[in-house]
């Protein structure tokens, strides 16, 4: 069953994610310039016929982008693990399952936002963000403390 959340403990837990997030950002980046190094490597190799290949340069790209790629799996996973979920890692975009008046809606954060300001529905998305308000502070709830 998932964890939901009230506003002020997602809150209290987006200090802690926040910086997950920007480092997920960074190693999707760096998988991705290692990535794009290996392919013109591969095609410098194509044209090159094979000929004076720096089979040195070419692991070293390959464990630059690996390491990279598990770095970030492992990132997406500490953050998954805390009950919030990355809805868009390019756009910084979660959501933290909540109860407003016994339905299942999402608090929702986009990086670089200053604070959680919006909620919407579960099949609502980030488009039908609302912003919250005094009744959905009184109305919402999250799970009973352990």
């Amino acid at each position: 069953m998932p964890r939901r959340f009230t506003l002020d403990q997602a809150e209290r837990l987006l200090e802690r994610v926040r910086p997950l997030l920007e480092e997920a950002l960074n190693l999707k980046a760096e998988y991705a310039s290692a990535e794009e190094e290996l392919q013109e490597f591969a095609q410098r190799v194509t044209v090159l016929g094979g000929s004076r290949v720096d089979r040195g340069r070419h692991l070293a790209l390959r464990a630059r982008r690996d390491g990279a790629a598990a770095r970030l799996r492992e990132t997406i996973e500490a953050v998954q693990s805390t009950g919030c979920l990355i809805k868009d890692l390019d756009l910084g975009l979660l959501d933290f399952p909540a109860l407003y008046r016994g339905q299942e809606v999402y608090l929702c954060w986009r990086l670089g936002e200053p604070a959680i300001g919006y909620w919407h529905g579960v099949e609502e998305g980030f488009r039908g963000r609302k912003p919250i308000d005094d009744d959905f502070r009184r109305n919402h709830r999250g799970d009973p403390p352990h």
